[in-house]
């Protein structure tokens, strides 16, 4: 499984790298926020400041919400570098756009996924990444490992290419379950990926073999 960080901050996707964990990264209008980026040029200029940390894919989201705006919007991510992938959401005019940009050639990630009805039609339409949203599914007391599960078992039914993209994840859990229940991808913040390093047996097995090491040369 591929590791994507969801963010925008530059030193959280050098850190990731650093590691050799790194497959790739998804941002958005609100992580850019957050990092005080703003402006049409500016946020492409981040993007680009991304790909030059990573050769794996970069989602860049479009904001237009119509097909025209968005194939003029992903014309003109397209050209950041060549890892960019374009985010774009599942309405009637994200499906036409992915169809367009997938017979182009140019990757696509199909966001804010949250019905096995809405995975087939992003797939039919070429998406290369289906984005299904755990955490908002389980913040409304549905079941994100249900959905999780269908999609992969469509998917391999029907022999469809689009990978499953796990995203809103919102604990090392939640990793451990997208891993499990078949998705390709996870894309988190990376406190949630280094949440996995911990358990306490760990913590107790590392002390005392130090322990045991000042003993021997005491």
């Amino acid at each position: 499984m591929k590791f994507f960080v969801d963010t925008a901050d530059l030193e959280e996707i050098r850190e990731a790298a650093d590691m050799g964990i790194l497959d790739g990264v998804t941002t958005n209008p609100s992580l850019m926020a957050k990092q005080g980026i703003s402006g049409k040029q500016n946020i492409l200029d981040h993007y680009k400041r991304i790909c030059e940390i990573t050769d794996g894919d970069v989602s860049a989201e479009v904001i237009s919400t119509d097909f025209d705006g968005m194939m003029e919007e992903a014309m003109v991510l397209k050209d950041i570098a060549p890892n960019i992938v374009i985010k774009i959401p599942m309405i009637r005019d994200g499906v036409k756009a992915l169809s367009a940009l997938s017979g182009k050639g140019i990757k696509t990630n199909c966001t804010l996924i949250f019905s096995a009805g809405q995975a087939i039609l992003a797939a039919k339409a070429g998406a290369t990444y289906l984005s299904p949203f755990m955490g908002r599914i389980d913040d409304i007391s549905w079941d994100s490992d249900l959905l999780l599960e269908e999609i992969a078992e469509i998917y391999e039914i029907q022999e469809m290419d689009t990978e499953i993209l796990a995203a809103s994840i919102r604990s090392p859990l939640h990793i451990v379950k997208a891993a499990r229940l078949g998705a390709h991808v996870v894309t988190c913040p990376l406190k949630a990926i280094l949440g996995l390093l911990n358990h306490p047996l760990t913590d107790i097995g590392l002390e005392k073999f130090l322990a045991d090491h000042r003993k021997a040369n005491s």
